[in-house]
């Protein structure tokens, strides 16, 4: 069974970040403060630094496997 590496999920994780963020600014209606336009961008916010982290995580590896050689 092959693992998924870090890149492709980072790319996943930022495709799903910017859907959020899209559908956040399609929800807001009068005003940003209500209440499924603030969940929105929360879980937009949560993918946006978890992309990060495994962008982060995939240079630490491939730094380590070039170490390696």
């Amino acid at each position: 069974m092959r693992r998924t590496s870090p890149l492709l999920m980072g790319i996943i994780y930022l495709l799903m970040g910017l859907l959020f963020t899209y559908l956040a600014i399609g929800s807001v209606e009068e005003s940003i403060w209500n209440f499924p336009t603030i969940i929105l961008i929360l879980f937009a916010t949560f993918d946006f630094g978890v992309a990060i982290r495994m962008f982060l995580l995939h240079k630490k590896i491939k730094k380590m496997m070039n170490n390696k050689s």
